[in-house]
């Protein structure tokens, strides 16, 4: 009797089971993102019905695979190392170019710590320099701060985003995480919320290291969550912006922050419906030249275009036009 009352319930439990896994009835059962899957929707059927859930991806421009729109730009796809163009209204894919290879991002890598500081900062708030900030990098872009120094987070990240200071990003990440290593472990972890899974953060702005690397893709994804932050818009749409802040001895200190876009400068035209609203370069000897721009369309339609690894910044710039002509 006892053996016999185990193997109906047994049974019993393999049928509720089976029940559950065919989705009999009307119950709705949610599917998990699978971060090792690139599709935008999970498809699953049961005998009655057949159901759509809905993904992570549902709202964001999916890449499964190369997307060419025209002919590569004159310089040759060897010039560069990946391109995209996304359609952000309708997430459309228009274009991609080895879009999911790991690269450098160098000071591309300022977006996500501009996003954290919008996300979990105060523009208020006063930040004050550690020794942390006194960079010895050759050839590192530094606004100058010195131990000390403090200044509001809105400030910092005028730094941060037009000039592209590296001792910006410090003076950010040890304000938002009390050390460089926690706030690296925040962005990867943010990343991985985005599903920006071929991405690996160790500093918060880009200067070269093997183990920091992201892909074109992922930089959108990044970019377009920055987006969402009004603030972020006005930045990056600045060419230039002077501020006063204070040394250690409490006297004040005026600089002016020039962007590093050469757009925004005024050196390079886009085509002539394509209006640039800005965003974030990069440069370093390893990852080459590198741009992540915001533009839209003569009807206000928002693109994100990402150049990686080109052989220099014109090069640069002319497969930025190229990319930025599929949407004149």
């Amino acid at each position: 009797m006892r053996c016999t009352s185990k193997r109906n319930k047994a049974i019993a439990a393999v049928i509720s089971a089976c029940i559950l896994l065919n989705g009999c009835g009307s119950i709705a059962y949610e599917v998990p993102y699978d971060i090792n899957t690139n599709v935008s929707a999970f498809r699953f059927e049961s005998a009655d019905t057949e159901r759509t859930a809905k993904s992570f991806a549902s709202d964001i421009c999916v890449v499964s695979e190369d997307v060419i729109a025209g002919e590569e730009i004159e310089t040759g796809s060897e010039s560069y190392g990946s391109a995209a163009l996304f359609d952000v209204n309708n997430k459309r894919v228009v274009y991609a170019k080895n879009a999911t290879a790991q690269l450098y991002p160098a000071s591309m890598t300022k977006v996500m710590t501009a996003l954290l500081a919008m996300k979990y900062g105060n523009m208020d708030d006063v930040l004050t320099a550690s020794e942390n900030v006194l960079i010895q990098e050759s050839g590192a872009t530094l606004c100058g701060f010195k131990p000390g120094d403090t200044m509001t987070l809105d400030q910092a990240l005028h730094g941060l985003l037009l000039y592209s200071g590296n001792d910006a990003a410090v003076m950010i990440a040890e304000y938002i995480s009390g050390s460089v290593e926690d706030f690296c472990n925040m962005m990867n972890t943010e990343a991985a919320r985005l599903g920006a899974t071929n991405t690996h953060f160790v500093n918060p702005h880009g200067l070269h290291d093997e183990n920091h690397y992201s892909t074109a893709y992922d930089l959108y994804l990044i970019f377009n969550e920055a987006m969402k932050y009004p603030v972020f818009n006005e930045m990056i749409h600045m060419d230039t912006y002077t501020t006063n802040y204070k040394n250690s001895a409490g006297e004040m200190v005026n600089i002016t922050y020039n962007t590093t876009n050469r757009y925004l400068k005024g050196d390079i035209q886009p085509p002539t419906e394509v209006t640039v609203i800005g965003g974030k370069t990069g440069t370093t000897k390893a990852a080459r030249s590198n741009l992540i721009l915001l533009s839209k369309d003569s009807a206000g339609n928002p693109f994100i275009s990402v150049v990686m690894k080109a052989e220099d910044s014109d090069i640069l710039y002319l497969k930025m036009n190229s990319l930025l002509k599929v949407i004149d």
